[in-house]
């Protein structure tokens, strides 16, 4: 008996990440800010917190200035743009 109920092979096809794939960290340069992060989601029990949308907004940019994916704007990744100076 087969797993696949009419042995269509689109079924089994992966479908790719809305937002793209983009390349692991392998060098460490974004550590300290995602340990960052996740202690404060940790410390609010997962709550939305505004502090720790500005972490996350910290590591997104880390992430970003060492092409670790692509830069984009802040809205599009659910976090308020920077005060006008």
């Amino acid at each position: 008996m087969s797993a696949n109920p009419g042995n269509s092979l689109r079924a089994l096809s992966p479908t790719p990440p809305e937002r793209g794939s983009f390349p692991l960290d392998h060098d460490g340069e974004c550590t300290k800010q995602m340990q960052q992060y996740l202690n404060c989601l940790k410390l609010v029990k997962g709550e939305n917190a505004p502090n720790c949308r500005l972490l996350a907004k910290g590591y997104l940019e880390c992430r970003m200035a060492n092409q670790l994916m692509d830069r984009d704007e802040w809205k599009n990744l659910g976090l308020p743009e920077d005060a006008k100076k």
